[in-house]
């Protein structure tokens, strides 16, 4: 069993779906945790059910806000910030000739940029203390492309591009950046698709589901553990071997 006690994890969103597992494995391993997103009852919820869990309220978008975050978390860690999980993020579906520069901008800027400003902060804490674990979580659909969505496949394209520039930057510091790839996912977000495209979706997933959202966190959390020491700039896909048969067709 993975253990991490003593170990200080900044987590966002931690109030969705993938975010909540990630959270609860996090929990069960000891870890000392600050949890941040938006919505303040489910916020409430996290801190009413995991006392441990340090529950902050904060909007990753407020891009000038973000290293006064990062400098108070560091602070209340005692200059000792172990791992970033990256998590939170944010759709706005359009057709690319439909979508408005706003619809774009906003996508990109929520998660890409405010992926890239929150890593950049904390890696300079990482730096003094010669170690560190930056996991950003990203989608199938950053590989794959897709309808409807070339503002939020982009974000997570780049998330990938961008963690490798850190993991070459960074990696004789000690300083370890990994990506999970999910795949289609049972959360919020996958049960506001209509059940026929649900069907067909699943009939391209080799393991003939969709995965739980436990299934990232517990790769999260591997990538957490000192078991994935010698891993760096790599993206693991979390969705049933979806990927892989797209590639295939």
């Amino acid at each position: 069993m993975i253990n991490l006690k003593n170990i200080n994890v900044i987590l966002t969103g931690a109030t969705g779906g993938i975010g909540n597992s990630i959270l609860e494995v996090l929990v069960d391993a000891e870890a000392n945790i600050v949890a941040t997103g938006t919505n303040e009852e489910k916020l409430n919820k996290i801190k009413n059910t995991y006392q441990t869990v340090k529950v902050k309220k904060f909007d990753i978008s407020e891009h000038k806000k973000i290293e006064n975050f990062v400098n108070e978390v560091n602070d209340e860690m005692e200059n000792k910030i172990d791992i970033l999980i990256n998590n939170a993020g944010v759709t706005n579906d359009n057709l690319s000739i439909r979508m408005k520069e706003e619809e774009w901008k906003r996508v990109i800027d929520i998660n890409l940029t405010s992926t890239f400003l929150i890593s950049k902060n904390v890696i300079k804490k990482m730096l003094k203390n010669k170690k560190g674990k930056i996991i950003n979580i990203t989608s199938v659909v950053g590989h794959t492309g897709n309808i409807g969505q070339a503002n939020y496949t982009a974000s997570k394209a780049g998330i990938v591009a961008m963690s490798k520039s850190f993991a070459l930057e960074y990696g004789k510091k000690s300083i370890n950046v990994n990506c999970v790839s999910p795949g289609f996912i049972k959360t919020e977000m996958t049960n506001k698709i209509q059940e026929d495209y649900k069907e067909t979706l699943k009939s391209r997933i080799p393991l003939d589901r969709f995965g739980d959202p436990k299934d990232v966190a517990n790769t999260v959390l591997f990538l957490c553990s000192n078991l994935s020491d010698y891993i760096t700039g790599e993206t693991i896909h979390v969705n049933g071997g979806m990927y892989f048969s797209w590639q295939n067709l």
